[in-house]
């Protein structure tokens, strides 16, 4: 590799926060340093030690370096990039051919910059002509997705900027992590505790976020929905509703109260496991000052009723009229490094550019004028993430995967690999053999986040700007070159450019008057505003437009009438509960050193010495009961499979839970145990809770 000259001000290539940094060129000129960047407002200049030590994946020690394909001996060998082209073009043509478009699927990745998820949305439904697109970011926030889309119209994970959260009175945190999920914003919340500020932690454990709280509620996995509902039927029994903010800014609160109402607090008790003067107490804390918000993370999203769970939060939200008005409202804290932008540019199964829906008439008459197609010619929605896996060898014949690692993130594990591995071609784009790169017929190596430009979109709505501060080693390209090389093998010559800021220009106009509006935004902008919240529309020729939206809904709501809509729910159980043969639940998630399905973290050492391997988290009572000790290995059995995993005696968890975390393949691998059980409106699998049992393995 070579860098420039000078310092590039740049992003993380982590999680959602995409924390500023800084990458200097070491002596030499084959590697960077990262340095701080006080002046970027989301971190000012806080880095976890994924962020610290990203370079490392830069190396040539354990990346990819050259295309691989699979030959007749079944090994992958080098090929040139000529070779590897023609066999990944040739084999979705001839499967296009033999069986029909939709044979042909393509997986995308809340990793990939906002240029790549639109060229790739572009690519399967205009040279690929097939409706089987989708990503891995339906399994991250999807549900708050859903229900941000019935409530208030429009789908930005949070509507105001972090800096509001350290001045609103209270927060409740629902379901995240966020000491080891994303260090550098735990300061938000020590900040609010610093203003007199209070913070509510709803989760399962009491991990190193809930020792921060002032109230920690500790709920039985799978019942937030009941809790939310719960802590709402008291505010209206004590008279703690803002009548006036119902009556002007929503519509449908009565029939919200009336199913409040039917979950008592005794019945919550029972059902959560949380005694009644604790449900008080968190009522109090969050009605007594002036603002207040919830924020929730994957914790009540990943469940098969998560879009009601979100609803039941936000309707918290609505009744005491913590919404629509400054320092208030309801937030979801995106887990992917693009989760946002990769969502709302079309690797979605049922969506186009600037967020909008792909059955909507004028949505794709405007997309398809950008893009030079007849709009009959696009096709309609397909499967949703965790679908499209499962028809993976018998629907869908051959695939093509940017950006993700099925065979360690994706729910019932063991089944999607067997899917995975029953196809009739795989051809994978990353920058490191994964797990399910290994299982290809052709894997394509390309450009990482320092060595490529290109846009992302944070947690807040903030469009950012990575610039390339290395030159790639030779034989790697972009993403944007593959798309490019396939389509022109595809037939179509035109419509695929490798420059990103040329993507981008499209982007913004594809985007244009969509309810994700990034006309009005440039690069020159993204530098020159540190970042750019949409929407922002573009303005009269020749001027920069508006600003960015930085707060939404402080006037109205992005509905029809601008009112926010209450949408009734009740509590139903997780698809699984416990019984005589699984007794006990398993809840899963992420540590602090390493990120997703380990695929890059698993090959730094530094991280790998902080966490080296899967661990089996279980009470003292539970491990007394079964004979387990600390470091013992575990077999956790769940309906879909078997994990063997050492065991972590501690007492902040539940008695009746147990936590594997989620980062790594083999016999330790948790998504071999959770359960694929689909919420019906966002399709989100219900990784959060499954019944399991425990024995000495």
């Amino acid at each position: 590799m070579h860098t420039s000259d000078s310092v590039t001000d740049t992003h993380c290539p982590y999680c959602a926060l995409q924390c500023g940094m800084r990458l200097r060129p070491e002596p030499g000129g084959a590697t960077v340093a990262v340095e701080e960047r006080a002046d970027f407002p989301v971190n000012r200049g806080a880095l976890c030690g994924k962020g610290r030590t990203a370079p490392a994946v830069l190396s040539s020690r354990v990346r990819l370096t050259r295309p691989l394909v699979r030959t007749h001996a079944g090994r992958l060998e080098p090929a040139t990039w000529e070779e590897a082209l023609d066999a990944v073009a040739e084999g979705l043509a001839r499967t296009g051919r033999t069986y029909g478009p939709d044979a042909v699927g393509v997986f995308g990745g809340g990793g990939l910059t906002n240029e790549k998820a639109y060229a790739l949305g572009k690519f399967a439904r205009v040279a690929l002509r097939t409706s089987q697109i989708d990503y891995n970011g339906r399994f991250c926030m999807s549900s708050a997705a859903a229900a941000h889309q019935r409530a208030f119209g429009l789908d930005r994970g949070l509507p105001f900027p972090l800096a509001d959260i350290p001045r609103t009175g209270c927060v409740i945190l629902v379901g995240s992590n966020l000491a080891e999920t994303m260090p550098p914003a735990l300061r938000y919340l020590t900040e609010l505790k610093a203003n007199g500020g209070t913070l509510i932690v709803i989760d399962p454990r009491r991990t190193r976020t809930a020792e921060q709280a002032d109230l920690h509620l500790a709920p039985r996995p799978g019942t937030d929905l009941a809790l939310a509902l719960g802590l709402l039927h008291l505010i209206v029994a004590e008279g703690r509703t803002d009548e006036e903010f119902i009556a002007a800014r929503t519509t449908g609160w009565e029939e919200t109260r009336a199913a409040a109402m039917a979950h008592w607090p005794e019945l919550v008790e029972r059902i959560t496991g949380i005694p009644v003067p604790r449900l008080r107490e968190a009522v109090a804390m969050f009605c007594a000052p002036e603002s207040a918000m919830v924020l929730t993370a994957r914790g009540p999203e990943q469940q098969s009723k998560g879009t009601d769970t979100v609803g039941a939060w936000i309707n918290l939200c609505l009744a005491t009229g913590r919404a629509g008005r400054p320092l208030s409202g309801y937030g979801c804290l995106t887990g992917q490094g693009n989760g946002q932008g990769g969502r709302e540019h079309g690797q979605k199964a049922d969506q186009l550019p600037g967020y909008r829906k792909l059955t909507d008439p004028a949505a794709r008459a405007h997309v398809a004028g950008v893009w030079g197609v007849d709009p009959d010619s696009l096709p309609g929605p397909g499967r949703s993430a965790y679908e499209l896996l499962d028809a993976l060898g018998t629907d869908v014949k051959a695939l093509l995967l940017m950006g993700s690692n099925p065979v360690v993130s994706a729910p019932r594990a063991g089944h999607v690999e067997d899917r995975i591995r029953s196809l009739d071609f795989l051809a994978v784009a990353d920058v490191v053999l994964s797990e399910t790169a290994a299982l290809a017929d052709v894997v394509l190596p390309v450009t990482q986040w320092a060595e490529e430009t290109g846009t992302t979109t944070n947690l807040e709505g903030r469009v950012l700007l990575r610039r390339r501060a290395l030159t790639p080693p030779p034989g790697i390209r972009s993403d944007l070159d593959v798309l490019h090389g396939l389509a022109a093998r595809l037939g179509v010559e035109k419509g695929f450019p490798t420059e990103p800021e040329e993507v981008f220009e499209e982007l913004r106009r594809a985007s244009a008057g969509g309810p994700a509006d990034y006309s009005g935004i440039t690069y020159a902008r993204i530098e020159a505003e540190q970042g750019v919240f949409w929407p922002c529309p573009e303005g009269p020729e020749g001027t920069d437009g508006p600003p960015g939206t930085e707060r939404l809904f402080l006037d109205r709501f992005a509905t029809d009438d601008g009112r926010a809509r209450f949408v009734p729910v009740s509590h139903r159980d997780a698809a699984e509960v416990p019984d005589a043969d699984y007794p006990l639940l398993l809840t899963t998630g992420r540590v602090v050193a390493q990120y997703q399905s380990g695929a890059q973290t698993r090959r730094v050492d530094e991280l790998n010495a902080a966490a080296p391997g899967p661990f089996v988290e279980l009470h003292p009572r539970l491990a007394a009961r079964i004979g387990a000790v600390d470091g013992s290995p575990l077999a956790v059995t769940s309906r879909r499979g078997r994990a063997v995993a050492p065991a972590r005696i501690t007492d902040t968890i539940r008695a009746d839970t147990v936590f594997m975390p989620f980062h790594w393949p083999g016999e330790g691998r948790a998504n071999t145990l959770t359960n694929p059980a689909l919420d019906p409106v966002s399709r989100m699998p219900e990784f959060k809770v499954c019944a399991v049992r425990v024995e000495i393995a």
